[in-house]
């Protein structure tokens, strides 16, 4: 099942502010904002104009590039993370924790098993590089990551 595009980032922002206890509104309001600029026609203008420029660049800081291949964005996700500042992490973090949950639960239709099992280990990739920054954070994470596993009878190495 897949739900509407506006619950994903509310979800975001929600696990940033109940699990990782953030209250900083830049990084809430970007975690708001995350995949705005990759899905829709939104420019970092129209978001620093409205947001600021703290805002306009921790969602730049966590938008791909998507001129660039599918594989290449990954492979740079998982490249960057350990350079992200500590709020880049944070949203991080707490968008895995919502993909991970939701690519083992409940994912889009056209979704086969291998593709669900690869998001769960390239995010784990990911969120290896965005660790020391929120022990909550990357506790739930850890919790979220053991479920999709088990529910998706992954062996974890």
């Amino acid at each position: 099942m897949l739900l509407p595009t506006v619950n994903h980032p509310i979800e975001v922002a929600e696990t940033l502010a109940r699990v990782g206890s953030v209250s900083d509104l830049a990084t809430l309001q970007a975690a708001l904002l995350h995949d705005t600029i990759e899905d829709t026609e939104t420019t970092e203008a129209e978001i620093e104009s409205v947001f600021g420029p703290k805002v306009r660049d921790l969602v730049a800081e966590v938008t791909d590039d998507k001129s660039l291949p599918k594989t290449e964005r990954k492979k740079r996700q998982i490249e960057h993370a350990p350079q992200l500042t500590v709020r880049a992490k944070q949203i991080k973090l707490a968008d895995k924790i919502c993909n991970t949950r939701d690519v083992s639960q409940s994912p889009p239709d056209d979704w086969s098993y291998e593709r669900r099992v690869e998001y769960v280990d390239w995010g784990e990739a990911v969120v290896a590089g965005c660790r020391g920054v929120n022990e909550k954070l990357e506790g739930r994470y850890d919790e979220v990551l053991r479920q999709a596993r088990e529910r998706l009878c992954i062996d974890s190495d």
